[in-house]
């Protein structure tokens, strides 16, 4: 039952988080925002991410998930509340941060959950099925985004996202109680930066945190693009959901595929598709041919992050797994919170072609790493956890 919850607490609160990404980026553009003040926007929803990931892995392995997903839940509902009630553009700074805040508290404590909860023979499915989940999010998000902003208003459509965060924390106050309690014989934690003597673990956090900076990075940037070539707020959404749609299809797969290439090889073809979908995007102005770049994308991409946090899981200390997740999302949200205000920088500097071509060129040196790892890891294989 605590797998189905939290399966349940991952759609609602993240189809609300990529509702509230596409709903204030578009929001501040209305507000006649530039791309580098876009930037910032996009930026803050990393922050609390970046300084709280590792603290709040470890407050998972001791205490359980119980509190720290009702603090999510509780920030998410109140933060797109501050945009609908003053409309201005310091307020979206604001709510991307909270927003941001219920990320930290959700993303890392469902992913140890999913983990801790599953069975060794059934974690690979349970992390594929929780996979599954967020990329159906990807897709429902910018679809209620777009909607709710086409037909209701940018501040009407904060509400919208308010809702989906009400029901996560209705979820949590009934069936709360079935999560698991706080761990008696949890390890002491450690410091984060313990884990970079590790050399595999360094190049693990190094491609992790390409495969996040590339997705976001696309997803963030692609809205500006399209509002820049006139393309509508429900246009720009379906094409990001083409991308969601490409990443559950690869998702459904993704355990048949790590069993027939290694996730090494895997990931070495998902930074090829990155790159390829980087390079098309300039190339294009319809609402079907970006269509199809967003579902290339998307097919290699979406199986880079559930691909990463598997490995990581699997090879993480015994009770310490929230841990060493929390380290993973603090180097990914290191590049999540700096990289949109650097190439907002270079967007309005010099254009939106050179973020993608940029972009492009670091998914190339992504698969470089990946092709170089496949050498040294055994195909189809992915380690079992150390005691």
């Amino acid at each position: 039952m605590a797998i189905h919850l939290a399966l349940a607490l991952t759609f609602f609160h993240f189809v609300g988080i990529n509702a509230a990404r596409v709903v204030l980026t578009l929001y501040a553009l209305a507000l006649g925002a530039h791309a580098s003040a876009v930037g910032v926007v996009g930026g803050m929803f990393y922050l609390f991410p970046l300084l709280l990931s590792w603290p709040i892995g470890a407050a998972a392995d001791r205490r359980g998930p119980r509190g720290l997903l009702l603090i999510g839940a509780v920030t998410g509902a109140c933060a797109l509340l501050l945009p609908y009630f003053f409309r201005v553009l310091p307020m979206l700074y604001v709510a991307a941060a909270m927003s941001g805040l219920a990320l930290a508290f959700f993303h890392v404590t469902l992913q140890n959950l999913i983990g801790v909860s599953s069975k060794p023979e059934d974690r690979a499915r349970n992390f594929s099925n929780f996979s599954l989940v967020g990329a159906v999010t990807n897709f429902v998000g910018p679809l209620v985004a777009g909607f709710s902003i086409d037909h209701f208003g940018h501040a009407y459509a904060c509400l919208s996202v308010v809702a989906l965060s009400s029901v996560a924390l209705a979820l949590l106050l009934v069936w709360g109680r079935l999560l698991p309690g706080p761990r008696k014989a949890a390890p002491p934690p450690r410091a984060p930066l313990s884990a970079l003597v590790d050399r595999n673990v360094v190049m693990m956090l190094a491609t992790s945190s390409l495969v996040q900076l590339g997705t976001d990075v696309f997803q963030f940037y692609l809205p500006i693009y399209g509002h820049g070539v006139g393309l509508s707020a429900t246009a720009i959404g379906t094409v990001l959901a083409s991308f969601a749609a490409a990443s559950f299809v690869a998702r459904a797969f993704l355990a048949r595929l790590i069993k027939g290439v290694g996730p090494d090889r895997l990931l070495m073809y998902a930074f090829a598709a990155g790159a390829v979908g980087f390079m098309l995007v300039p190339l294009f102005e319809s609402v079907l041919m970006l269509s199809v770049v967003a579902f290339l994308f998307g097919l290699g991409m979406g199986c880079g992050i559930p691909l990463t946090v598997i490995l990581m899981f699997s090879r993480s200390t015994e009770g310490r797994s929230g841990q060493t997740l929390g380290v993973r999302l603090t180097a990914n949200n290191f590049v999540r919170a700096f990289g949109p205000m650097v190439f907002g920088a270079i967007g309005s500097a010099f254009g939106l072609w050179p973020v993608f071509v940029i972009n492009a060129a670091m998914m190339v040196a992504g698969a470089m790493v990946s092709h170089r790892a496949t050498r040294s890891a055994p195909t189809g294989e992915v380690q079992d956890r150390p005691e």
